[in-house]
């Protein structure tokens, strides 16, 4: 899977903005903490805005929060509202191709991804983030030493 910087981006911004408190969050703090061009961030949070996950408001005191707390928010849905669906085929859903013959198992394979990549990004919240900690589940796969194996 290819995660791309949007993707990548979205979530850091997000993680900050969990650790603001509750209080507004300038869009150049975020940029700054976290190392994004300034202007793809704005198109960013703007996405997010979309989707109802981060809310904003003009002026000096304004800013960004998120719209829910971090504990509810996925990191599935924060790609989801960047990216759009998590797995597809040739911009696809998985379900919707079709192969015959030697390759009729490939959709098969493609919807045991998705459900793999659900499986992590669904349980993952903002929050996790935020505090430094992944649910055991996640935490147990990112500590086996085979998952640090480039193949």
């Amino acid at each position: 899977m290819r995660i791309s910087a949007k993707a990548d981006y979205a979530l850091r911004a997000a993680a900050e903005l969990a650790t603001a408190d509750g209080g507004p969050v300038k869009g150049e703090q975020l940029a700054t903490r976290q190392d994004i061009p300034p202007k793809f961030l704005e198109n960013i949070l703007g996405d997010l805005r979309q989707a109802g996950l981060v809310r904003s408001q003009r002026g000096a005191d304004g800013g960004y929060w998120l719209q829910r707390p971090a504990a509810e928010i996925t990191l599935a849905e924060i790609v989801r509202a960047v990216e759009g669906p998590l797995a597809t085929v040739r911009g696809q859903r998985p379900e919707d191709v079709v192969y015959t013959g030697a390759a009729e198992q490939l959709q098969r394979v493609w919807i045991a991804v998705r459900h793999n990549l659900r499986d992590v990004l669904e349980e993952v919240t903002v929050a996790d983030l935020a505090a430094g900690r992944l649910p055991d589940g996640v935490a147990r796969l990112a500590d086996d030493p085979d998952s640090w194996v480039t193949r």
